[in-house]
């Protein structure tokens, strides 16, 4: 049920994890003691096994792309693959870079994080980048230098094709919004605004891949990029809250307000950009920074059309936030149909933003 319908519904969403941890400790519990007793626990874990799926992925061998080793490696029954031993796979790497630590509060001596970051995502050999919170200097300033000249590395200068999705241009020319880098064509590009163009947007582009092994034609893909609403929690607030009766008196009604107005525009934003992606005539690749966990509304509709990378072939929760607040997925990328999802992995050992990088390796079925 969409927040907008009936909002307290999301809590109930939320509480889905508890209920399957739950369930599966009554069944470990009555096999100890009545194995017939703990049949019904068992049967429902079983007939719940995609919602286990979205939270804590357990594909412990095959499927799982190794990205780090320079050849094929075997771990389990069956390979993992690289892209090149993969004839026709797209590598897709998708994060929030946190305006690449620009802001007085966030950056370091000498701009070291920022330059890493950029140089990181510019060494990638990833085919596509999708970036939310991008920032940009075109023309650089006086105190930075060309160290944000992020759309220049990251496009022409690694070998891609750029489309930067502004949301805001500062008083020194700085791009801020969403990014799509491919080393194939960009055919056709779009952006797609909740309301009034801000941070919290969408944008797509059509990409022309070169035709495969006896393929007379290239492939035309759409992938789209987004940036759903924040909830604009602050981890400090949601901590004093769960561990003193003064924090909680204090924070839990403008927590419980931010976190309602959060979940009801992630809501109208999603039946949005779903709306777009049911139209596309072409295969489609979708990421993005959800800003909400595997048992939400956005998710759930998502993964009714799509199929969720870390989902079909990762292995544990596969947390993308890099904060106080440990476990959470909230980073996803989605694949329609027609494509097959060979693996992924989060990028947690990149510290430079609140979000790990997510990567994912895809190869496209026949027509």
């Amino acid at each position: 049920m969409p927040a907008g319908t009936w909002w307290p519904a999301v809590f109930g969403a939320l509480t889905t994890p508890g209920a399957l941890l739950l369930t599966a400790a009554l069944a470990l519990y009555w096999l100890r003691r009545d194995w017939r007793v703990a049949l019904l626990p068992a049967v429902a874990l079983a007939l719940c096994w995609p919602h286990v799926q979205r939270g804590l992925a357990l594909h412990l061998a095959g499927g799982r792309a190794d990205f780090d080793q320079g050849t094929a490696t075997n771990q389990g029954p069956n390979p993992t693959f690289l892209p090149q031993e993969v004839p026709g796979a797209l590598r897709l790497l998708s994060a929030n870079v946190r305006i690449f630590n620009v802001y007085a509060e966030l950056r370091d001596p000498d701009f070291t994080s920022s330059k890493a970051f950029i140089t990181w995502l510019a060494d990638s050999p990833a085919d596509v980048l999708c970036l939310q919170e991008f920032y940009n200097e075109p023309r650089g300033s006086r105190e930075n230098g060309m160290v944000f000249r992020s759309a220049e590395r990251l496009g022409p200068g690694s070998g891609r094709h750029a489309f930067v999705s502004t949301s805001l241009t500062n008083r020194i020319g700085a791009e801020f919004g969403l990014a799509i880098f491919s080393r194939f064509p960009i055919v056709r590009r779009g952006t797609i605004p909740f309301g009034k163009l801000s941070q919290n947007h969408a944008m797509w582009a059509d990409l022309a891949r070169p035709g495969g092994p006896g393929q007379l034609r290239a492939d035309t893909i759409r992938v789209f990029n987004l940036h759903l609403q924040s909830m604009s929690l602050a981890e400090g607030d949601i901590v004093d809250a769960s561990t003193t009766k003064a924090g909680l008196r204090d924070k839990a009604p403008g927590l419980l307000r931010r976190f309602r107005n959060g979940a009801v525009a992630r809501a109208r934003q999603t039946d949005t950009v779903l709306a777009r992606v049911r139209r596309s005539p072409y295969p489609v690749l979708l990421a993005g920074d959800f800003n909400d966990l595997p048992y939400s509304y956005p998710y759930d509709q998502f993964a009714g059309a799509l199929t969720n990378a870390w989902a079909a072939t990762g292995l544990g929760l596969g947390a993308t936030y890099h904060g106080r607040l440990p476990g959470l997925r909230i980073d996803q990328q989605f694949a329609s149909p027609r494509w097959q999802v060979l693996g992924c992995r989060v990028h947690d050992e990149i510290l430079w933003s609140d979000h790990f990088p997510v990567e994912a390796l895809y190869r496209l079925g026949p027509r």
